[in-house]
């Protein structure tokens, strides 16, 4: 991000005049072009990510992957994590040499420097929802990445050391998937959550992604929210609509907040990728006659640099029955 002058009024208009709805025709990537997962049994489709030609967003990414009936990816290594939302199918994950099993409704973290690779020894096909912070890492210059190779150089470097010894300490007596069905339902800030990542949840090896479902019962709604972290919605169940009141900034003797009187509306399917840009209220229906299901993911980092508030404007209505 540059800017000739000290106000960057001019991009945010921009940003904000995008499409915020992306639905099953949206495919910014197919991965075939200087991705290392790919395979012949297991491919990509990328739904939103940081230098998408309709610009969103730099701290969140969001694809799919596909694994066939008897097939796995390549396997492959990046300094960021990767939380996996397994929509369809069962399989499991090589990490370092450790297996991980996993099925629909888990979700399964990729650590942070990571070798890794994807199997599905079943007949039916497996896919997974994708989401990381990798553009933290890549700001941040940690851009080691690429496929299994010799090392380059070797008679510039000494032998092997082991590369954990600077993770944070205890990473490894982390778990590293949640069985959804294991996790309670409970009346949250924006309505009937389910958490699955959170730095609230300090057992989890992951670092960068905070998760969770929303359930809405049918004719019913969120909260009306206002947090200053921009985030990505999928809709596993149901239909619906979102609305989204845009934040201004008076900048006088100290910050002022000024919302929008009338929002924008989003309509809403099943399997839509709604974003949230930052400094947003959002509220969410769910249509007449089915309740909807979605899942959120949104950058962590917002929560370290001092946004860890959800400010609630108007509660949700009573939280559906599972």
């Amino acid at each position: 991000m540059t800017s000739e002058t000290y106000g960057l009024d001019q991009h945010r208009l921009r940003q904000l005049a995008q499409d915020r709805v992306r639905d099953s025709q949206v495919i910014t990537d197919d991965g075939n072009v200087a991705h290392s997962g790919n395979s012949a049994t297991s491919h990509t489709r990328w739904r939103v990510a940081p230098g998408d030609a309709e610009f969103l967003t730099q701290t969140i990414q969001m694809h799919f992957t596909n694994v066939e009936g008897h097939g796995a990816n390549t396997g492959h290594g990046h300094q960021n994590e990767a939380a996996f939302y397994i929509l369809e199918g069962a399989g499991y994950e090589i990490h370092d040499g450790e297996r991980y099993d996993w099925e629909a409704g888990d979700l399964v973290y990729v650590h942070t420097d990571s070798v890794h690779q994807h199997f599905n020894p079943n007949d039916e096909d497996a896919l997974a929802l994708v989401v990381k912070a990798k553009s933290t890492w890549m700001f941040l210059g940690l851009i080691q990445q690429g496929n299994p190779h010799a090392l380059l150089e070797p008679e510039r470097f000494g032998p092997r050391e082991e590369w954990g010894r600077i993770w944070t300490p205890g990473v490894l007596d982390r778990h590293k998937r949640v069985r959804t069905g294991e996790v309670a339902w409970e009346d949250g800030p924006i309505g009937r959550m389910r958490v699955l990542a959170s730095q609230d949840v300090p057992e989890g090896r992951i670092f960068s992604i905070d998760a969770f479902q929303l359930e809405i019962e049918a004719g019913g709604h969120s909260s009306r929210y206002w947090k200053m972290a921009d985030e990505v919605y999928y809709v596993l169940e149901g239909g619906g609509y979102a609305l989204q009141w845009e934040v201004a900034a008076e900048i006088d003797d100290r910050y002022y907040a000024h919302i929008a009187l009338e929002p924008k509306r989003f309509d809403l399917a099943t399997d839509d990728t709604l974003y949230v840009p930052q400094n947003h209220v959002c509220q969410l229906f769910a249509a007449d006659g089915a309740p909807m299901r979605l899942f959120n993911a949104q950058n962590r980092l917002f929560k370290h640099l001092g946004y860890d508030a959800v400010h609630v404007l108007e509660p949700a209505s009573s939280a559906a029955t599972t």
